[in-house]
């Protein structure tokens, strides 16, 4: 699962939602996150901030 950052050359840029190397995907290849799976990024991201993880 990764954060939308853009679209180059017909690709979306992904990233995932802790921070790390971004990814292309094609769109069609692409979904939108189930509610569960966008409480788990957030719960993901809130504790690699609170280590300092997070950029």
């Amino acid at each position: 699962m990764g954060e939308f950052r853009g679209e180059w050359a017909g690709l979306w840029s992904l990233r995932p939602a802790t921070g790390g190397t971004e990814w292309t995907v094609r769109p069609e290849d692409a979904r939108s996150a189930t509610p569960e799976e966008r409480l788990r990024a957030l719960t993901a991201r809130a504790n690699a901030r609170s280590r300092g993880e997070y950029l």
